[in-house]
């Protein structure tokens, strides 16, 4: 816990120290009631006092215990500012680190487990600071203060005081020995839980499709019961200690009368007096050492999950991405898009076999290259190299040249347009979803074209002017998103949508079709117009009309972008430049479609189980 407070900004630390001068200031005024207690106690037993001393006595008494009321509101308020600040803070400081996070770290935290330490790990923490300004720091302070005011004034008394502290203690130690653990485990179960409603949630349709309804349910509610009985187990605990807390403090109080009323009994009469009003002032500070360690004792109860808390937030705070920037922002002059792999070998982080080896290929700006191969020969693994989702284990990626390595990580995706296996939009327009992740007003980006062909310098022109106009930004954008789209061939079902562009789309794109959402996240890629586009199996879902045609527009609209196609479909690359055919992680054949049929004995098998006779001999 202590650890997590290296994260408070000088402001708050600076609060921090005020919140404890009026700490002090509050402990100050509460142990300055007893004395005026027994100012009045000694002024109402001693004849011949005036009502006016008893009176000016009562308002000091009075103003005292405002002034304690308002130490104790400021106190509370900077308390709740400060918590308040920080946990805003440790979730953002979260939420850029697991941005940072590749594959690998992810695999780490489960997804589950992330959105806990980011919300309810925080929210203990938040409470802990609130609560512990006023507890951590008053509660020691006012035992020590009260304790001395104490010494002096009765050794049974102190005896007393000390053998109930003593009691206190060892139960409160007692107890957290018991709690302690539970506290870590009731936050694994929280994540346990969150994970079980995850999936659920996630995978819905499946659930409906096979009837799984009961499976789901009872899974839930398993999970849901282990919480429970831990939750229970603590809570049970914990009830234990305010009953104990009250019964020590009400016992400490009968003893110091009890005390008190034997030694006034034995004393002579001058004595009495003295002895009754320290025995006044006596319950009063014993009651406050009392409280003082309950206050303590609260602390333990909020201490044990906050210090779990923290120690889980720090976990992903202190994660370091094993995929790290590199000093170069730019590639070699003249190797723009281009692409090499040289013998790179890869083996995942929890996998002891390789699961691509010695694989060697090049891409020259505007070409297409392609990779196919069977399920699990490492096509999407590959592809995932040139984004540095994870590094190769041995071997280089270049792009322009340089190894990706050597590259800051934003400066290199910069440069390649990815569209993944699985198309994700998010909950926004069609034209916030293409434009997802560009450059959105900056003329210079818009264009989309290969200003090598007429009808590429056609479409420029007409962007350039577009971006000329009035609100250039604006405008710039809209034709960047309508020219993406044109490539994608989503525009067709676009312009049908209610609001076209700025139709809604709903979270995860449960809105439209996986076809759609193919079209839109290829649109989202081209909208960059980038030097590199990698397309992890991004065809699957279109049918052979629209995956030619798509194709047919990236090589008009964007043939100065080098392509990296990953297919299951023969059709889908037939036209590459170059098709690597890989099987079990190694390289098996490299060529052009013609040339595979003929020379790689894995590629003609492929293309036998999806062409025809005639379209292999066309």
């Amino acid at each position: 816990m202590l650890r997590i407070c290296r994260y408070l900004s000088k402001a708050e630390v600076g609060q921090l120290v005020i919140g404890l001068l009026f700490v002090v200031a509050q402990v100050w005024l509460d142990l300055k009631l007893p004395d005026y207690m027994s100012e009045i106690t000694t002024l109402v037993e001693t004849e011949g006092s005036a009502m006016g001393d008893i009176w000016v006595a009562g308002g000091k008494m009075l103003l005292v215990a405002l002034g304690s009321a308002a130490c104790s509101v400021v106190v509370g308020y900077i308390a709740a500012r400060v918590s308040a600040s920080f946990s805003q803070r440790l979730r953002s400081l979260e939420f850029r680190k697991v941005e940072s996070f590749g594959p690998a770290e992810m695999n780490r935290f489960s997804t589950a487990s992330l959105i806990t330490r980011s919300t309810n790990d925080v929210t203990q923490i938040q409470m802990f600071i609130t609560m512990g300004l006023q507890l951590i720091v008053k509660s020691p302070i006012m035992a020590v203060w009260a304790v001395c005011k104490i010494v002096g004034k009765g050794f049974e008394w102190t005896l007393a005081t000390g053998i109930a502290v003593a009691v206190l203690l060892v139960m409160v130690a007692v107890l957290m020995a018991f709690v302690m653990p539970k506290f870590r485990r009731m936050q694994e179960l929280t994540d346990n839980i969150n994970l079980v409603a995850n999936e659920n949630l996630t995978g819905l349709r499946v659930v409906r499709a096979y009837n799984a309804e009961g499976y789901q349910e009872a899974k839930f509610t398993a999970a849901n019961k282990e919480l429970t009985d831990t939750q229970l187990y603590t809570n049970r605990a914990m009830s234990i200690m305010m009953p104990a807390m009250n019964t020590i403090m009400n016992g400490l109080s009968l003893a110091v009368y009890w005390i008190g009323a034997y030694l006034i009994d034995a004393a002579g009469l001058q004595d009495k007096l003295t002895l009754f009003s320290n025995m006044v002032v006596f319950s009063s500070y014993s009651v406050q050492v009392i409280m003082s360690f309950l206050m303590m004792s609260m602390v333990f109860v909020l201490w044990p999950r906050a210090d779990v808390s923290a120690r889980r937030v720090l976990e992903v705070l202190d994660t370091e991405p094993s995929v790290v920037d590199g000093p170069r922002r730019e590639g070699e002059p003249g190797r723009v898009g281009a692409v090499e792999f040289r013998d790179v070998s890869f083996t995942y982080p929890d996998s002891r076999e390789p699961m691509l080896e010695h694989v060697s290929f090049r891409a020259e700006r505007g070409q297409t290259v392609a990779f196919i191969g069977s399920t699990g020969s490492g096509k999407s693994t590959l592809v995932n190299l040139v984004p540095r989702f994870y590094d190769a284990t041995e071997g280089q990626v270049l792009v322009d040249g340089v190894d990706v390595r050597d590259y800051a990580v934003d400066a290199l995706r910069d440069k390649i347009g990815y569209v993944p296996q699985r198309s994700t939009l998010f909950k926004g327009t069609v034209a916030s979803n293409v434009a997802y992740g560009g450059h959105a007003g900056d003329a210079g980006r818009v264009e989309l074209a290969d200003v090598s062909t007429a009808a590429g310098r056609r479409h420029g022109a007409e962007l350039l002017a577009a971006s000329d106009a009035p609100g250039a930004a604006d405008a710039g954008r809209e034709a960047a998103v309508r020219a993406a789209c044109d490539v994608a061939q989503a525009s067709e079902f676009v312009e049908r949508m209610d609001g076209r562009y700025d139709a809604a789309i709903a979270q995860s794109g449960s809105n439209v079709s996986g076809g759609q959402k193919q079209r839109l996240s290829i649109a989202r890629a081209v909208y960059r117009h980038p030097e590199i586009l990698v397309f992890d199996d991004s065809f699957s879902a279109l049918d052979f009309k629209t995956d030619r045609a798509v194709r047919d527009a990236l090589a008009e609209r964007a043939g100065d972008c080098t392509k990296l196609i990953v297919a299951q479909r023969v059709g889908t690359i037939m036209d590459a430049d170059l098709i690597v055919v890989l099987d079990d992680g190694r390289v098996v054949g490299e060529g052009t479609h013609r040339e595979l049929l003929d020379s790689c004995p894995v590629y003609r098998q492929i293309a036998e189980s999806q062409l025809t006779p005639e379209e292999l001999a066309a």
